[in-house]
């Protein structure tokens, strides 16, 4: 076997191989949108998230320091079940409690504790008081804050933005061939609610610049790669306008 070759269990007709893709995938493991390092088949239209191609058999989680997650390739059971992490339905590879009956997304099992590139830190959250930048909502998923607690977005919002914007991904018109800029989530119109009426334009601007970075660090990593937005690989997510 070939250097950033691996065999899997869910494809053993042929070897997957390590790469790095600027275009949304789909994971034919865990189901979810991914981007940036994944394993894919060069026969096949076959692709997993790291987390998906290599995981652990068992996790835990200090969100749940009384469970114990294991690797599954199917949801348990005949119920249709959740993630805990992003509320967003289970429908393949998933990290399940047994005795808790909780379960993960594997990428919102691996999501880091801590996004830094060095200006700006967003630190991930079990739950949140602070309303939603996106939502306006209290509670609800796991979120990102900011160091200063002036940004607040859900995991489960980061994953409707993409779900909203990358819908033609696999249903609609365009495919797999337009270039990643035209399927970027913007925010634009999700802000204004939540910066209060009476806001300076300055203030305003400043706070969305900053909402616009925290937004594609944190979709970078409910993509399954936290590094890609440092790579550069997403661009800008705030219209210029």
């Amino acid at each position: 076997m070939k250097y950033g070759e691996i065999a899997h269990f869910s494809h053993p007709q042929h070897t997957l191989r390590f790469e790095y893709i600027e275009v949304p995938f789909k994971c034919d493991g865990c189901k979810e949108v991914g981007i940036g390092s994944r394993y894919k088949c060069s026969y096949c239209d076959f692709d997993l998230h790291m987390h998906c191609a290599l995981p652990s058999s068992s996790i835990s989680h200090p969100f749940y320091p009384k469970c114990s997650f294991q690797f599954l390739t199917r949801p348990p059971g005949d119920v249709q079940r959740y993630c805990n992490a992003c509320e967003k339905d289970v429908s393949g590879f998933v990290y399940h409690c047994n005795s808790c009956g909780f379960d993960l997304h594997p990428c919102c099992a691996k999501l880091p504790r801590v996004l830094d590139d060095g200006d700006m830190k967003l630190f991930l959250y079990r739950k949140v008081s602070a309303s939603c930048h996106r939502c306006g909502r209290k509670g609800r998923s796991w979120s990102y804050r900011s160091t200063c607690k002036n940004y607040n977005l859900h995991v489960a919002c980061a994953k409707e933005m993409l779900v909203e914007s990358w819908h033609e991904l696999y249903f609609g018109r365009g495919g797999r061939g337009r270039k990643l800029e035209t399927r970027i989530p913007s925010l634009k119109g999700t802000l204004g609610n939540h910066h209060g009426s009476r806001s300076s334009k300055s203030k305003v601007k400043k706070c969305c610049e900053m909402a616009g970075m925290a937004v594609q660090f944190i979709i970078s990593a409910v993509l399954g790669d936290p590094s890609a937005i440092i790579a550069g690989v997403i661009g800008s997510m705030i219209s210029k306008a």
